[in-house]
């Protein structure tokens, strides 16, 4: 079972995000490898906002390929290199989680894994 809490005392989420997320009982829990903006078809658009719909494509077939979609994420670590628009980056994030609102970081680094890449999500899952 999954409680969402955002306590009382902490200030309230700034974005569409909880602040805690406590599993217990039997719940399956899936952790996966980073998802950068990179196409089935191998290519990676130059945009940072479509990249970051393509990440989000990429989690959403790797948790329904074990069983699970975007609302058993329970956690989701954004990695940016350089500036997104915040307005463009919170559409392509509400329009990929709907009303979910996972444990949520957003962290600009310097670099990621190849210099194409501007975008990768660290996420893990979790379902009864």
């Amino acid at each position: 079972m999954k409680q969402y809490r955002n306590p009382p005392d902490v200030h309230p989420p700034v974005a569409g995000y909880t602040h805690q997320i406590e599993i217990t009982g039997a719940e399956r829990l899936l952790i996966l490898s980073g998802q950068i903006g990179r196409n089935p078809d191998g290519s990676v658009p130059e945009d940072p906002v479509e990249q970051l719909r393509v990440a989000f494509e990429n989690l959403e077939r790797n948790l329904r390929h074990a069983g699970m979609d975007l609302s058993d994420v329970v956690k989701l670590t954004l990695y940016l290199v350089g500036e997104m628009d915040p307005g463009q980056r919170g559409e392509v994030i509400a329009s990929s989680l709907g009303e979910h609102k996972p444990c949520m970081t957003l962290v600009y680094v310097a670099a990621l894994g190849s210099p194409p890449y501007r975008v990768e999500l660290d996420a893990w899952a979790s379902r009864a």
